[in-house]
């Protein structure tokens, strides 16, 4: 298994499974060190401003946002009701690509949202190529009928036979289709984040 790939770096410099693929998992296992020349090139105690950067650049990555987009959430947060923080992992969870990748129908939220781009998936009933429209609840999202054939979806529906969806979302992977139960909370987004970490390190801009 390979340790040195571009992804597999950006996993173990973190320190967790930012894309979501189980070869992720097994390479932190087996090497769950960062990247660099050794030991002593990793010791020392990071910075608070360094601590932060790190955080943010993890969420970033995690739902693979460029920086422009990140700070635009960021500021549509901070101006909205309750804790920004919370209403960041909320928006994050709510983006097209990512309410895929939770049903199970990709394998990683980069899959995801090559799907949505490609406009392989219509939200009730319309074709949606923007991976971050955000969905509302009761919002149906299904595979669009000439997209269902395609051998991309084979080895994704036979994993997705072990695969537990969030309770905000219901799930036919028969059709692979999922309706928007509910709106989801700040507890569904990915909790290897400190996100305190993120909004701090904007509120100091």
């Amino acid at each position: 298994m390979k340790f040195t790939g571009p992804k597999a770096k950006v996993c173990r410099k973190f320190g967790t499974n930012i894309y979501g693929s189980d070869k992720y998992d097994k390479i932190l296992q087996r090497k769950p060190q960062a990247p660099g020349k050794g030991p002593r090139d990793r010791m020392g105690r990071k910075s608070e401003y360094a601590q932060q950067l790190s955080e943010k650049q993890k969420m970033r990555s995690m739902y693979g946002l460029s920086e422009k987009q990140f700070h635009n959430l960021y500021k549509e947060a901070a101006a909205a009701e309750g804790q920004t923080g919370e209403v960041i992992k909320k928006l994050m969870e709510r983006r097209l690509d990512n309410v895929i990748y939770r049903a199970g129908f990709a394998l990683t939220r980069l899959q995801s949202c090559q799907f949505v781009s490609h406009g392989l998936f219509a939200v009730n009933g319309k074709r949606v190529t923007v991976p971050s429209y955000r969905v509302r609840e009761g919002d149906a999202v299904a595979v669009r009928e000439r997209s269902k054939t395609s051998p991309v979806f084979a080895p994704i529906l036979q994993a997705h036979e072990k695969y537990m969806p969030p309770e905000w979302l219901s799930v036919d992977a028969s059709k692979i289709a999922v309706e928007v139960k509910s709106l989801p909370g700040a507890e569904a987004a990915e909790q290897a984040v400190d996100i305190r970490q993120v909004i701090e390190f904007y509120s100091r801009r």
